[in-house]
């Protein structure tokens, strides 16, 4: 089997089309979350000689080995508290306990059934490691996640107090990028990489977190909805409305995030769809039939035109000169700049795959990536853990459906 062209050191990495062998969907975690949903289900157990449902005694086993200790965050969707084992206090967990919400089915967010049912399934070690899964007396379900209080990517750039240089940032994406392939593999989309979804560990090593808006591949004839992925990291065609997609949407994220370490500010920040669409014009160009074939089949297309509206005109943009991106990213080096271009290409079909990601000949060149424990860290301490894990992804019908309509008004309205 060919080993994994990454270069951060893992124990026996896979080789491209592997699927790990540890994969379980009818993991424990899931077999607990469905026995605690479903009164049916209990209902049919067997129970003990003492009259304890089996399943009930399960979930009691399973919570017994953990210590719930101090609040570290608190969100509509979930609670999040520090814990430990019972047997041994220095192993160190997060507890996410999600709340009951009427509103959904069995009172569990599709977040919560997505989360626990891609990290039951995906064991890597650049992906948060879910230990667990119980309920409690009240109906919530718990997630014991990894224990993670390092601070996460974004807030690492954003510390003005760090420094880093060319061969941290490719052990950072390096990482970054074999998470996503393994998910890729293993035929799930993430569609939420952010640099706050990217948490660090204590060993300086990275995992990505928040799988609340993944899903498994769809057939190639069924739909999927666009409304996914924080806007700084949407990439366009899902902003013009796109609902069939591959996996180089998430690979479209990870480039804005490795873009914005290297200029340590947002690549793409943006209130509206059109603000994004503007600003990614004005670095990659605007897509047109030439360089997307297709792109104006795609429902929210607006064609550029000849005119000019207070000044500014409204035809289409070229991409950046190369000289442009290597000075904007020079952090990077050359073979980091031709990466990026890869990962940001307007039409997905050109777009870098996970596979190609990971095979370009930027992960050879020098300088080498930093080893992980030499990595800097972000802080922020646990209570910057519990407040990246207790946040609830973007999806959903009614985030960004104005957009719809300031989509009909001409480009002049567009951010430079």
């Amino acid at each position: 089997m060919a080993a994994s062209p990454a270069l951060s050191p893992r124990p026996n990495p896979p080789g491209p089309g592997a699927r790990p062998s540890n994969l379980n969907p009818k993991s424990k975690g899931l077999a607990l979350l469905h026995a605690n949903r479903s009164p049916a289900t209990t209902k049919a157990s067997t129970p003990n000689d003492t009259g304890v449902d089996l399943a009930e005694q399960m979930n009691d086993d399973v919570r017994e080995q953990y210590v719930q200790g101090k609040k570290l965050g608190e969100g509509t969707y979930a609670n999040v508290y520090k814990g430990h084992y019972r047997h041994d206090p220095t192993s160190l967990v997060a507890i996410k306990k999600i709340k009951i919400n009427a509103d959904y089915k069995d009172g569990i967010a599709m977040d919560a059934v997505r989360e626990i049912k891609f990290l039951s399934e995906l064991s890597h070690p650049y992906i948060i490691k879910l230990h667990n899964v119980f309920s409690t007396k009240d109906q919530n379900i718990s997630l014991v996640l990894e224990h993670l209080p390092c601070g996460d990517l974004e807030a690492l750039w954003k510390n003005p107090t760090l420094s880093y240089s060319t061969a941290e940032i490719k052990a950072w994406a390096s990482m970054l990028c074999q998470a996503v392939w393994f998910c890729h593999e293993n035929s799930v989309l993430h569609r939420d990489i952010k640099g706050n979804n990217i948490l660090i560990a204590g060993d300086g090593s990275i995992k990505l977190a928040d799988f609340g808006l993944a899903r498994s591949f769809a057939d190639p004839g069924r739909p999927m909805t666009y409304n996914v992925i924080t806007r700084f990291y949407r990439p366009p065609e899902l902003l013009y409305g796109a609902r069939h997609y591959s996996s180089v949407v998430d690979i479209w994220s990870c480039g804005v995030v490795i873009a914005e370490l290297a200029i340590r500010q947002f690549l793409f920040p943006s209130e509206t769809d059109i603000q994004a669409l503007s600003l990614i014009y004005e670095l990659c160009g605007t897509p047109i039939e030439d360089n997307w074939p297709g792109v104006t089949k795609l429902e929210f297309y607006v064609p550029p035109t000849q005119t000019f509206t207070n000044g500014v005109s409204n035809a289409a943009k070229r991409a950046q000169p190369i000289s442009v991106w290597k000075q904007r990213f020079s952090l990077l080096g050359d073979e980091g700049v031709d990466l990026l271009r890869g990962m940001l290409m307007l039409d997905p079909k050109r777009r870098l795959d996970a596979r190609k990601v990971l095979a370009h000949r930027y992960w050879k060149a020098l300088p080498r990536p930093t080893p992980r424990e030499k990595l800097p860290k972000a802080g922020g301490g646990e209570e910057k853990m519990g407040e990246d894990l207790k946040r609830k992804g973007i999806g959903g019908e009614g985030e960004g459906r104005a957009d719809k309509v300031a989509r009909k008004l001409d480009f002049s309205s567009m951010r430079k």
